[in-house]
Order: C-alpha cells, then structure tokens, then sequence
C-alpha cells in the first residue's frame, strides 16, 4: 500500500479539518491535539496570544482565527494532517476552501450556545462537499452548558443523525470527565496533570441508568443506520464494543450519522477520546469518492481514482506569502504524486510550471519532503501564474477540477497612496492580498479613479488594512466601509449592436446580437458563446474575446456602475462585416455595447446584501430591540428561548446595521449580544433604489 511521507500507509491518514461557530474553541480544542500528540511540549492558550496556529500578529491581537492554519501530528499509529478553521463568518471562504479539499471534519459546539449561525453555515459547507463529520460539544464546564440540548439542536436545526457515544461525568464547574457508552466505563481527568493523565473505571452509581439508557439508544439507532449491524442486534438486543466502532465508522463515513463527544478543551478533559474518535470513525484518502474532473481535450467527465498510479490531479485551494520562500501554493493530490523538481500541467493558463520545492506545514513552520502522493496535503513553491482554484495535473493527461467558487463581497472601502511614489507599491500590495484571498477584491473605480477594496465585511477591510500596512509597508488613505450593492436583471433583454470604428488608421466592425436574462438568486454570473456564433467566427478562439468582452460588461452594470449577479450574457448570433475588419477589437467592443444595451431592456434592478441576525436578548429588552430592528428595515424570523434569554432571528439589510453594535448595547444595558452572516442578495426597495441613481 502506497505510503506517506514518514512511512504512513494512507489507510491510517486523516486529512481533517476543525470547524465551528466563533468562540466555540476551535483553535483551543487543536492546541490541546497537538499537547496530547506530543507536537508541542506545553498548549497555548487563545486569550494569551501564544497558540500555534493562530501565528498572525493581527490573530495574536484579536484572539480569533483568521487564516486557515495546517498542521501534522500522529496519534497511536494515526498520522493527521489538520487545518484549524476561522470561526468569524468575515473568513468563512477559508472554511470553505479547506472543505474543498478535507476527507472529514470536527464540528466544535458551545455547550452553552448550541447551533449557532455560524455552525449552520459550517455545516451546509461541510453538506456541500459530502464531508464526514463527527461532532464535540466543548465548554461542558461552563455555567448554564447541557450535553442533551446540544445533541437535540444538532437534530433539529442542523437535520442530522446525532448519535452521542458518550455522556458527560458532572456538570457545569464539576465537570469532571466523560462516560464512553461503547466500553461503558468512565473517564475521569487528572487537572493537576493538564488531562495527560485519566483513571478508568466504573459509572458512577448515580449515572448507572442514564449510561445504560443511553447505550440502548445508541445500539438501536447503529441497527437502523447500517444493515450489518441488523442481525446482531436483532440477536441480542444489543452490540458490542468491536461491532458499535466499526458500524459506526460505516455510518459516519456514508454520511448517514454524526458521533457525538464532550469536553471542554480550556480544562484539559475528553481530547484524548476525540482523537480516538477521529482515527476511528473519521475516513482515510481511500474511503473517500474517486474526484471527478474534465478532460480538457474532449470536455467530458472522467474520474480519477485516489491512487499513485493514476495520471496527476491537484488542486491548488490556498495561497500565502512567506517571507523566507515567497509564496507557498496548498495544495491537495487527487490522484498520482507530486514531486520536487518534477513539472506540471496548469489547464487554465495552458501553462507548464515546475515545482522548485515541495513543503510538509506546522503552522509557520515548514519541512522539507521530496514528494507528495495521492491523498497528501502540503504545499509547493515556484509556480509563477497560479490562483486559488487551479488544477495541477499530467501533461499528457490534461484534466480539470471543478474550481473553489467564492462568496460575493458586501462591503468595499476606497484605498489611496498617500504619495504618487507610493502607488506602484500599493498596487503590487493589493493583487498580492486579492490573489491569496478570493473574497479580497480589487478593481478600479472608472470615474474617481480610486482605488476599490471589497471584502467579506468590516472586520475583514480592517484585517486587509492593517496587513496593507504592517506587511507591505504601504502608506495609504483609507475610506470608510460601505455596502457593495450590485446590479442584476429582471426579465430577458436582447440587442443587435453594430459595432464599426477607425481606430489607428484601422476598420474594425462587426455585428453582434447579444441576449441576458436572469439566473436564480445566488447563482452568480455566467457568459456563454453560441456554437452558431463559434462556427461563424474567422477563428475559433476569437469566441474568448467575445466572452471577455460579456465579463467586462456585467462587471460594470448599467445603472450606478456596480457589478451585475444572478445574470446570464449570451452571444446569440455574429454578423461578420469583413473578415479583416472583424478582429478582437470588434469583438471585444461590440459585446461590451450590445451587453448594456440588451441588459437596459431587462429591467435592472439594485440588489442589496441581506444579513442573518441571531440575537441573544433578556426578556425585558425584547420591545426595545424588536422595535430597533423594524426601524433597520428589519424582518423577524422567529423567537426562542434559551435558558433564562430570548433568541431572536432577523433579516437586516446590510446597509441598516452600521454602528449596530454600539446600538444594541445601549437598547439593553450590555446584556444583548449578536452574531450576524450574510444570507442573501434581494431587490432594493424603491426609496433606496432612487438613493442610489442620485448618488
């Protein structure tokens, strides 16, 4: 069996990732993996700025993650390569990304909080790509922390078959370890030692029936989940240890169920059983679906299967700069290997690139390796024209994977040099940070000429700014945040442009019929050529003008200048005027003009990003913030209680929620808090809509 570097065979790989809600102890919970795996000689801790992955001085000042963060270690034979997610929903592309490309996942949950937005948007992403999951209630120490509520949310809210295969030993501060349901014994916890050492032994008297319910449960729903597991149940009405691991492995890998754990991180109790739980029930690189790509010769789907013997595919789906190496691209092998000095095949740029080094991650460190084989992650060095989402493959066997696809900016700001000196630099300095991140855009404002920085939200512009600034040393005037509204249509629009200039000395013209209609909401933009435009241009690949000339158009939009979405731009039909006359240039022109022309008869309309809003309210605030919500332009969802608060959910429009913060704490004497995610692009009303034309 082909085997990793350090002499793993794959079959004992586990390529995952951690992900939560904000402040549910995602970077605490990994810390303690990498304490009990023997990675690191003492854990750090997140509110004294010193963990391992949170190596950023920008995480190191705020105490949250913001990049995504690799790291290896091994676990009684298990060798895990980790990425330790944000939880901030301004960085959920790095979560994304790291899905993209991970064999399983730890969902971390609040013992207090629960499902908390961000929980649900991890969990659609993990859905999205078909990741296994296994699930660890964290903080069990805490005030007001209940196992079962938890395990009931994830049923309800996230619609999965939680199956808890332990049971938490005390409550709230006397917390003291966990009950595992397969060997129905207890673990206790050792503070003293910082949980490295346990004692197990019997249930305690007073858990005895509550374990053994518990147990019941669990073996009865293994039986309804895998069919292997039927017959022995129906036998003798239970399962044992040997049979309850292994159905479980089955299910959590299918996908049918999701084990559920406790503990609480900060306090050192129930990480060694998690790791368990990972080498146990999480998949290998081989339990996982072959990847499915297009062979770029014959645009068909083929499949490559997870092997070394397979022609090379990889997926680049991260980017950074370092300062020793320069830029390292992460990178995830599909099928063959990667090795140094070796070259590859770029599908996008119809590019070769050589790998001048190949890299094994701990955080900020770096290890050299010679080679990286069907199912590693690490990263590369050398590639020249590489971005997020590009393919690596075989040159004799050119294929493509299907792209990381990121979320649309909310919010922009104007970024100036302070000095013309300065601008070059700037420049540079932004392509660099947009080229590492695909939710940092940048692009230039055609009429001001400034420059324009788009993000997932403030606390992302600030964390772009303050990196401008302390990394690249650039000295800049920076604008305030403002809401990134884009354009879409309405209805279908269509247009004939006769494109016919002198430009130089030069006749170009031809004849385009352009037509754009609407795509669902969320579906994003699209451009499409004709096979009868194709067949009627001189050359073939003068179609990519056309499309380029489609993109320019919908990045533009007709009404304020904003970017059009949800839109879809076709070149129906070409009328070629003269075959010398028809060049790129008319092309590109002539399906620039006839987009705005077809996309002014659609019924433009603004669309403006709305929030998702959970907010934590004490009863007697209730009237007060109800009432502020329905002055932001606000729309409840729904109410709930948890505990002695009330949980209020809203739809607010973006533009409504500046100094919401601030608000919100003078409507309940501090007592409220918040958190919000964006949900959806929707219609402008018609008094924002008019705001906008006079701007």
């Amino acid at each position: 069996m082909p085997e990793q570097d350090g002499g793993q065979p794959l079959s004992n790989v586990r390529n995952i990732g951690v992900v939560a809600h904000i402040d549910a102890g995602k970077t605490t919970t990994t810390e303690r993996i990498l304490f009990y795996t023997g990675r690191i000689h003492r854990p750090g801790e997140v509110h004294e700025g010193n963990t391992t992955t949170d190596f950023m001085v920008q995480e190191k000042e705020r105490g949250i993650t913001i990049q995504s963060a690799a790291i290896s270690c091994e676990w009684k034979g298990c060798a895990i390569n980790l990425i330790d997610t944000p939880g901030h929903v301004d960085f959920t592309m790095e979560v994304e990304r790291s899905l993209r490309v991970l064999d399983g996942a730890v969902c971390v949950f609040c013992a207090v909080g629960g499902v908390q937005p961000q929980s649900e948007t991890v969990w659609r992403q993990a859905d999205r790509y078909g990741v296994p999951r296994i699930a660890f209630v964290n903080k069990m120490d805490r005030m007001g922390a209940d196992f079962m509520r938890v395990v009931s949310e994830i049923r309800e809210k996230l619609r999965a078959r939680a199956l808890p295969v332990e049971l938490p030993v005390g409550r709230e501060e006397d917390f003291k370890g966990v009950i595992d349901l397969l060997e129905m014994k207890a673990i206790v916890f050792d503070e003293a030692s910082e949980g490295k050492n346990f004692s197990v032994g019997e249930i305690p008297a007073e858990l005895a029936d509550d374990a053994a319910l518990a147990r019941a449960e669990l073996c009865e729903s293994v039986a309804d989940l895998d069919e292997d597991s039927v017959e022995p149940f129906l036998e003798n009405g239970t399962l044992s240890a040997e049979q309850l691991r292994a159905a479980l492995r089955r299910i959590t890998v299918s996908g049918r169920g999701v084990p559920v754990l406790c503990g609480s991180s900060l306090r050192d109790k129930g990480i060694q059983p998690l790791l368990d739980a990972v080498a146990a029930y999480l998949p290998c690189p081989y339990d996982r679906p072959s990847v499915e790509a297009t062979d770029l010769k014959s645009g068909e789907k083929t499949v490559r299967r997870q092997s070394d013997r397979e022609p090379l595919a990889s997926l680049v789906f991260k980017i950074s700069s370092d300062s020793y190496v320069g830029r390292l691209f992460f990178v995830r092998v599909y099928s063959g290997s990667l090795k140094k000095g070796a070259n590859v095949y770029n599908p996008r740029t119809r590019k070769r690139e050589r790998i001048l080094k190949i890299v094994r991650l701990f955080a900020d460190q770096r290890q050299e390796i010679d080679e990286l084989k069907a199912g590693d992650i690490g990263a590369v060095v050398g590639l020249k024209d590489c971005t997020t989402g590009d393919t690596l493959c075989a040159e004799m066997k050119p294929c493509y994977l299907e792209r990381i696809t990121a979320p649309q900016p909310v919010m922009f700001l104007a970024v100036e040099p302070k000095s013309q000196a300065d601008k070059d630099k700037l420049v540079s300095a932004l392509e660099q940070l947009a080229a590492e991140d695909p939710t940092c855009q940048v692009r230039t404002d055609e009429e001001t000429g400034q420059l324009i920085l788009s993000g997932m939200g403030e606390l992302h512009l600030e964390i772009l700014v303050d990196r401008l600034k302390r990394e690249f040393r650039c000295s800049a005037n920076v604008g305030k945040p403002m809401v990134s509204y884009a354009e879409t249509v309405t209805a279908e629009g269509r247009s004939e442009y006769m494109f016919d200039r002198e430009l130089g000395g030069k006749r170009h013209a031809v004849k385009l019929s352009v037509r754009v209609s609407p795509l669902e909401r969320g579906k994003g933009r699209k451009t499409e050529v004709s096979r009868a435009v194709r067949n009627a241009l001189p050359d073939p690949a003068l179609a990519d003008c056309i499309e380029q000339g489609l993109s320019d158009g919908i990045l533009t939009g007709v009404l304020a200048r904003y970017p059009m979405t949800d839109i879809l731009a076709e070149a129906v039909a070409v009328e070629i005027v003269d075959p010398e006359a028809s060049d790129e240039i008319a092309l590109r022109g002539a399906a620039v003009m006839g987009f705005r022309e077809a996309a002014e008869a659609a019924k433009p309309e603004f669309l403006e990003p709305i929030m998702k809003l959970e907010i934590t309210v004490p009863p007697e605030s209730m009237g007060a913030v109800l009432g502020d919500l329905n002055a932001r332009r606000g729309t409840v969802l729904g109410t709930s209680a948890r505990g002695d608060m009330q949980i209020v959910s809203a739809q607010v429009p973006l533009a409504s929620l500046f100094g919401y913060a601030t608000a919100i704490r003078s409507l309940t004497k501090g007592r409220a808090g918040y958190s919000m995610e964006p949900d959806e692009f929707a219609v402008t009303p018609r008094a924002v809509r008019e705001e906008l034309l006079s701007r």
